[in-house]
């Protein structure tokens, strides 16, 4: 009898439920369960929006909710396409456009004060009489020194529409009282070129940090000062340069190559095949071309490291690139948000696919990809990296052989170099205690600095790092907790040194006094390929097997 009188509590409660929720059957049009009813998957999904929407418990940001639902989707596909909200677009499509509205001013952050380390020329600080040196203590109403902001929020607070007005608060290095400034922000070029200088008397060099709009002119203008001051040769560095535009790599690749020569395809059942390649013979066609890269070189510095590669143009030095080689085509949303979706496939000439294998879905494995290469000794020894006889291909002009499975395998190895690294220099740069260092040093001796030396070739010359800049090192690091360890500091004193003059260097001059100072010491990569391009035999029988 009880369980009798329970069924029928449940009946009468089913009951109640059902005809309190009538009206969502009825907007779903499908009445009662029947059994499985086949569904478009569109309809589905906006009819689950609309249960959550209508039924669940607490308030649901639906806007959320769909980004949420986006985000899930492109996750079951490949590593590569991804959503992003309106203000995710904006970083992510500034770097590329080759501009962005600001202030104009490069700055680091010492002691949680903005420190102004470089104006943009002819930009708004520069205009309104903002020097090196200068701190911002806030912008508008919003205080910045001591306010702890990350660096993010910062430049969200400097950055903003063209034309509109920001008031800024600077103290002044000798000067008591604060001094007030009002810009207008402009557009602030981003320049694709980190340096630009010679090498030695006849061979030019070009780090170039990504692919974007702009990036075509600093080309062009880099290449013609060069050979104004001598270039004959080349060094093209694309070390950690994580790509970018397709057009301006294929624009660079054709720097190198002759009419007709291919520098990329693509392959996609949906979206059709593209084939690109040079439209007319390249201005440096002669000169012997070395290209720099590793394991963080992506998309567009691959498709240029394998059209020079696969064309017999230049040599590649380096390390295996990252292997980034599908392609994401954006489809923007009416809100300023976006999905860039996977669509295509690139392939260099010889028919090698830039892509490193992945598991659709698995996106956490894939971004594991580093740490496995490292673990396997791929970064120390060119024999961890292993090649299918099936992923052989043969280059267009001398027939060596190139082999695909994902990136681009240079053809000369070259590994880490790790003899001046230990655990105290890793612990001085987590703590930021070597950029710190510097920075301060120059703000403290700017006017001595540029007294000393006036010209970037004196600096290079004569400016040297003491042992009591060193001892201020170490003294700096124990305030941040690092203890010193005498005998890690002596295998790392020459990388120190090297970065502590460069970042002055920079500092005083320009971004190319960096590379100047730290290029020849630390990096083993640029000292092998000037080895090379120096050496006709050489290169020839790189080339010539």
């Amino acid at each position: 009898m009880k369980r009798i009188f329970t069924l029928i509590l449940s009946i009468a409660a089913l009951s109640a439920t059902l005809g309190m929720h009538a009206d969502i059957f009825s907007f779903l049009n499908v009445g009662a369960p029947r059994g499985p009813v086949k569904m478009p998957a569109a309809t589905k999904i906006a009819q689950v929006e609309k249960i959550i929407e209508n039924c669940y418990v607490d308030t649901v940001n639906t806007d959320k909710l769909a980004e949420e639902a986006i985000k899930a989707m492109l996750n079951t596909l490949d590593p590569h396409s991804s959503y992003s909200d309106p203000e995710e677009t904006k970083e992510l499509t500034a770097p590329l456009d080759g501009n962005f509205s600001g202030i104009g001013i490069q700055f680091n952050m010492l002691n949680d004060t903005l420190c102004v380390i470089q104006t943009t020329s002819g930009g708004p600080s520069e205009k309104v009489g903002i020097l090196p040196g200068d701190r911002i203590l806030m912008a508008n109403d919003s205080v910045i020194s001591g306010a702890k902001r990350p660096n993010s929020s910062i430049i969200k607070l400097l950055r903003g529409p063209k034309g509109t007005r920001v008031n800024l608060t600077v103290k002044r290095r000798g000067i008591k009282d604060p001094i007030y400034f009002s810009l207008l922000r402009d557009d602030i070029p981003v320049y694709s070129i980190d340096a630009a200088y010679m090498a030695d008397p006849t061979t030019g060099y070009i780090r170039l940090s990504r692919f974007a709009e702009s990036t075509p002119d600093e080309i062009n203008k880099a290449m013609a000062d060069l050979r104004r001051q001598g270039m004959r040769n080349l060094i093209l560095d694309l070390q950690d340069n994580g790509g970018g535009l397709l057009g301006s790599a294929i624009d660079l690749s054709a720097h190198f190559l002759r009419a007709g020569d291919p520098v990329v395809y693509t392959l996609s059942p949906t979206m059709g095949d593209n084939y690109y390649g040079a439209e007319r013979h390249g201005d440096f066609l002669t000169g012997r071309l070395v290209v720099l890269v590793n394991q963080y070189s992506a998309s567009a510095s691959e498709i240029t490291a394998g059209a020079i590669q696969d064309n017999d143009r230049g040599v590649i030095v380096g390390r295996r690139t990252f292997g980034k080689g599908l392609v994401q085509r954006p489809f923007p949303f009416p809100d300023g948000s976006m999905v860039r979706l996977t669509v295509s496939k690139y392939y260099t000439p010889a028919g090698r696919c830039i892509q490193k294998p992945y598991e659709r879905g698995n996106a956490d494995e894939y971004r594991k990809d580093m740490i496995h290469r490292y673990e396997s000794g791929e970064f120390n020894s060119a024999d961890s990296v292993h090649f299918s006889e099936s992923e052989k291909f043969s280059t267009r002009r001398t027939g060596r052989t190139v082999y695909g499975g994902g990136g681009i395998m240079p053809d000369v190895f070259v590994p880490v170099d790790t003899t001046g690294y230990s655990d105290y220099y890793r612990d001085l740069t987590a703590k930021g205690v070597i950029l710190r260092y510097a920075s301060n040093y120059v703000d403290e001796n700017r006017k001595q600095l540029k007294k000393s030396y006036p010209t970037e070739e004196s600096f290079l010359k004569n400016f040297k790092i003491t042992p009591a800049m060193i001892s201020d090192i170490v003294a700096m690091g124990v305030t941040d907790s690092v203890a010193p360890n005498p005998e890690q500091l002596d295998v790392s004193r020459s990388t120190i040194e090297a970065i502590v003059k460069g970042i002055i260097g920079r500092d005083i001059f320009d971004q190319a006094t960096y590379f100047k100072v730290v290029n020849p010491v630390l990096n083993p990569i640029y000292t092998r390929a000037l080895g090379i391009i120096n050496d006709p035999e050489e290169y020839d029988r790189l080339l010539h097997p």
